[in-house]
């Protein structure tokens, strides 16, 4: 069938622009009238879209035959087998190849002024331009046995972190783990440099500085100890003086029964549809993430037999008590109406893997142990050791169809594509007490650290923390299991809630509706928690200290918000407008809503500006006049935007124009409580306000006496927003009278 080379070879920076000649050479049968060729890349790859019209713009490809035989050239997103999707296709529709002859592809072709092609923004130590070939112009296409490829690494670091543990006890030794990463969220190993180390406790065994060497991905320092209460900041400063970056906090407690430990528990490998192998994903979750709990999640329809038992094998071997903890898992992935996806974590290896399907998986000695419907699921798992939460993806999990509260115990508001509170929320409708998770469901390698490139993905992943009584599998399935856990967009931050009794309340063991449950007496709950209490109203107390200044926290309770706490007064404003585009399109694969647009201020400037959750550098954002800013920008559930400071005040009108959303607004109008326009969709709209010039609130501790309905659940839960575009979500505590 021929052969493939791609020149240049070797290592390229991710995200940067390149030339490749990929040259296809016959074989024995050429090809014939109307036979073709694919070149493929993976479903999770962002390398630029291929462009044939433009010679002196990105991503330019052309196509040539060496004998000049006519070809017709296309790009589909889509045509060919996953995880292989993305197919420039090559047909030969006037003439034919005999062996020898050549077709030659030039990926950003820089004769005529192209900068070139845009790679992948993430790392992959064998990238292929896989090449299929229909000879006989059967459209039957063979692999070629050997593979062009290439290396994507690190750039430079563009940003540094720090990242502690966020709760230890008086003399408990923990680690400060330090890395760099490139523009586009890549841990680098160029990080040449010497950093300074200051804590605002003191740290016992904290060196004053480290040095990085090339070749480094990451400085771990082992063995730390405080010895006081507070809460634990480091801080990286460069050789000038000037602040690196801040850790998150980590709190120095007396006394704590529980400790948060931080996990992804949904990503992808190559081995499906995500990159780099399984055994890189948990080592980069270990080792690069400094994640405490990690958990493959493939679909299920694309795990054979044998990669199964390979998970089962790694997550063996991976697991360590006190270091890393792996569950078993895989990602039930039926079809929407069936019940959509689900995510299921096995207690112990060698569990039965009961799919939603075969559609990937050739060998069908073990269909009938398939689930085809969500209900099937949690009937083939009654008996299992196991728990399960509801995903949204491609496919969105519909917990309306079919729910077990005996497994699911949570459903996952947020991941890499995007941000689903109406998951949540349907659980509230349909009376189930359910926890909250956020996670990646990364396909770029890069589990616990999930930028989300500049493809679909929409949102950094997230991350769940998982309060538990012990660094093993058996504490961190029982936090599962009682829903003592709360989910971020990425960021570790303290979050504790807690309600107090005036009376004895019952605590449930298990949700008391499945029957034989035990109880306690307690004047006290913390997040996941269900009880019984006699008080018409209990205090509610809200702990957060966070990696960025505090915009808001949501005080809710189920489906109704209570307040919106903000830690500024109207007094405290100034000269600094958000403006906020948010919401999706709707709930499946074609969420994305576009919000390309401009604003622009009259009888007033833009002194600065800055976008928020801007993860695709791609895409545009760019101040075209002292008083205009336009941008290029999409969410898909989640939000965006920008922030500036004015130069004066009040003066002058704020006009903003997207296709969605038009509108005229008096600056002098915008203050504390946001302006809100909206336009269909799920929360589809573009929010305004106005913050202090400076915010110092990161850390606050607020009480609330909330009255307790006597008709239902009452599900008292927080969202935090950050300053920096993160959310925080408090798993609910459940009271009812």
């Amino acid at each position: 069938m021929g052969s493939a080379i791609v020149e240049p070879g070797g290592s390229f920076e991710a995200g940067s622009y390149q030339e490749f000649t990929l040259t296809y050479t016959a074989g024995y049968f050429g090809i014939d009238d109307t036979g073709s060729l694919k070149i493929v890349h993976r479903f999770a790859s962002d390398m630029g879209r291929p462009q044939f019209d433009n010679p002196s713009a990105a991503n330019y490809v052309t196509v040539e035959a060496s004998n000049g035989a006519v070809l017709h050239v296309e790009y589909d997103m889509k045509r060919n087998i996953r995880p292989w999707d993305k197919t420039l296709y090559i047909k030969v529709v006037r003439g034919f190849l005999r062996e020898g002859d050549q077709i030659v592809v030039r990926f950003g072709d820089r004769r005529e002024g192209s900068p070139g092609m845009r790679i992948q923004t993430f790392c992959e130590a064998t990238f292929e331009f896989k090449v299929l070939v229909d000879a006989i112009a059967t459209y039957n296409y063979v692999e070629l046995p050997e593979q062009p490829e290439i290396s994507i690494v690190p750039g430079p670091p563009v940003l540094y972190k720090a990242i502690l543990p966020t709760l230890r006890r008086h003399g408990e030794a923990f680690r400060l783990c330090i890395k760099g990463e490139d523009r586009w969220g890549n841990p680098s190993n160029l990080c040449d440099r010497k950093l300074g180390l200051r804590a605002n406790l003191p740290v016992d065994a904290l060196p004053d500085s480290i040095c990085f060497e090339s070749g480094q991905f990451a400085q771990i320092l082992e063995g730390l100890k405080v010895t006081q209460s507070g809460d634990l900041l480091v801080e990286l400063v460069g050789e000038d003086g000037g602040l690196v970056a801040q850790s998150n906090p980590c709190r120095i407690v007396e006394n704590a029964e529980l400790l948060p430990y931080w996990g992804d528990l949904h990503g992808q490998s190559e081995e499906t549809i995500g990159t780099n192998s399984a055994r890189d994903f948990y080592d980069f979750a270990r080792d690069k993430a400094f994640l405490d709990i990690c958990v493959h999640q493939g679909n299920d329809f694309q795990i054979t037999t044998e990669f199964w038992n390979w998970l089962n094998e790694l997550s063996a071997e991976f697991t360590e008590d006190d270091r890393f903890i792996v569950f078993p898992g895989w990602e039930w992935s039926g079809n929407t109406g069936l019940g959509g996806d689900r995510n299921v974590l096995h207690m112990h290896e060698g569990r039965t893997i009961h799919r939603s399907s075969h559609a990937l998986v050739d060998d069908l000695s073990d269909i009938d142990s398939d689930a085809t419907s969500a209900a099937d699921l949690f009937e083939a798992l009654k008996d299992e050791d196991c728990t399960v939460f509801a995903h949204i993806g491609g496919r969105y999990a519909d917990i309306r169809v079919a729910h077990d509260q005996r497994l699911e115990k949570a459903v996952e508001v947020h991941s890499a594509w995007g941000t689903f509170e109406w998951l949540i929320h349907d659980a509230f409708e349909q009376g189930y007490r359910v926890g909250i998770v956020s996670n990646s469901d990364g396909h770029k390698g890069r589990p616990g650290a999930s930028h989300p490139g500049s493809t679909k993905f929409g949102a950094y992943g997230g991350l769940t923390s998982v309060l538990a009584p012990a660094f093993t599998r058996a504490g961190i399935m029982q936090g599962l299991r009682q829903r003592h856990h709360y989910g971020t967009t990425g960021n570790r931050v303290i979050l504790d809630t807690r309600v107090k009794f005036t009376a004895d309340a019952e605590l449930f063991s298990d949700d008391p509706r499945l029957g034989d449950v035990g109880s306690q007496p307690v004047r006290s709950a913390m997040m996941g928690d269900i009880l019984r209490c006699a008080d018409e109203t209990v205090s509610f107390s809200i702990d957060v200290h966070g990696t960025a200044p505090i915009e808001r926290i949501d005080i809710r309770n189920g489906l109704e918000t209570l307040e919106v706490y903000r830690p500024y007064s109207e007094a405290d404003l100034g000269r600094r407008i958000r403006v906020i585009w948010e919401g999706s399109e709707y709930r499946g694969r074609g969420r994305e809503t576009i919000w390309d647009g401009q604003a622009r201020v009259t009888e007033n400037s833009f002194q600065s500006l800055t976008p928020i959750n801007r993860f695709n550098i791609d895409r545009r954002f760019e101040q075209t006049a002292a008083g205009q800013v336009e941008w290029s920008a999409l969410t898909t559930g989640g939000f965006g935007g920008f922030e500036t400071l004015l130069q004066e005040p009040y003066s002058g009108t704020l006009e903003i124009d997207t296709a969605l959303i038009q509108q005229s607004i008096e600056i002098d109008s915008i203050g504390r409580d946001e302006l809100i326009y909206e336009n269909g969709g799920i929360e589809r709209r573009i929010r305004v306000f106005r913050l202090p010039d400076d915010n110092p609130h990161a850390a606050i501790h607020i009480e609330r006496e909330i009255s307790l309905a006597d008709d239902r659940d009452n599900a008292l839960y927080v969202r935090v927003t950050f300053e920096d575009g993160h959310y925080a979500w408090s798993s609910p505590i459940y009271l009812f009278r």
